[in-house]
């Protein structure tokens, strides 16, 4: 059973990149930047997080020394698009202080951490849960490491590939498996060479009709240059995120039109 799931995690990147392309993924113009988003977005709309990431972007303080500079009621009402608005700016108080005090402030010395034992110091900090450890390691540090969210958990249950049981390790750990095996042989990507001078790959079917999942404008960190690996589970997430939003709807599903359609078990 296991094997064959992995191989219809592969189907399913192949199928949506086919379909959609790049997601640009994660869309910022810097580490940091991601690492404020991570936080913001926990329990609330990405459309309420750019509209904090616009003030601190507009007030000159989405860097780490803005954040630490910052009094703590000033950060609240800068974030408070975001909501939960007084927990989230103590939470990012928090991780500058962790950074400070182990890393002198230095992100390239903290992303240079082994992946499990990083991520085992994140979730230690207040607030830091899986997914937002997993995006911090996966799109600001570029770790090889999948990130599930409730998209991810709905979309492989109505596929019956897990059960409600299920827990975040053992799906974080059945898509790194499946797309381990995609990465040679995801259409247009190739492994050795890297993604070219912009940084980009672009699948070899591309469709230009029809929405593009979730996808973003490319910016400064959507186009880093990483590794295939890397660049895949960037682009899953992604990808599985414009199924959610546009297809595969908490009620009244849309499953006729969703290119996952086929690989419904009732399909089958």
């Amino acid at each position: 059973m296991s094997e064959a799931r992995h191989h219809a995690i592969g189907i399913y990147y192949r199928t949506l990149f086919s379909a959609w392309g790049r997601q640009h993924w994660w869309p910022a113009q810097s580490r940091f930047e991601v690492i404020v988003g991570a936080y913001l977005t926990q329990n609330t709309a990405w459309t309420n997080v750019e509209k904090a990431l616009r003030n601190l972007r507009r007030a000159r303080l989405l860097t780490i020394s803005g954040i630490r500079r910052t009094p703590p009621s000033e950060l609240e009402q800068l974030i408070r698009s975001a909501g939960y608005f007084r927990q989230k700016a103590q939470r990012l108080k928090t991780f500058v202080q962790f950074l400070d005090q182990h890393y002198g402030g230095s992100l390239a010395r903290m992303f240079a951490r082994p992946t499990a034992d990083l991520r085992d110091e994140l979730l230690a900090l207040n607030g830091v849960g899986p997914e937002t450890a997993d995006s911090i390691l996966l799109y600001a540090g570029n770790h090889p490491i999948f990130v599930v969210d409730a998209y991810t958990r709905r979309l492989l249950e109505r596929h019956q590939l897990v059960s409600d049981a299920t827990g975040y390790d053992e799906i974080r750990q059945l898509f790194e498996a499946g797309l381990v095996a995609a990465a040679e042989t995801v259409p247009g990507v190739e492994i050795s060479s890297g993604f070219g001078e912009s940084g980009a790959i672009e699948p070899a079917l591309a469709k230009t009709m029809g929405p593009r999942g979730s996808s973003h404008r490319p910016s400064r960190m959507s186009t880093a240059e990483r590794t295939a690996l890397v660049q895949i589970f960037n682009e899953m997430h992604g990808l599985i995120v414009g199924v959610g939003k546009t297809y595969c709807l908490k009620s009244q599903p849309r499953c006729d039109q969703c290119p996952l359609q086929k690989f419904l078990p009732e399909a089958k």
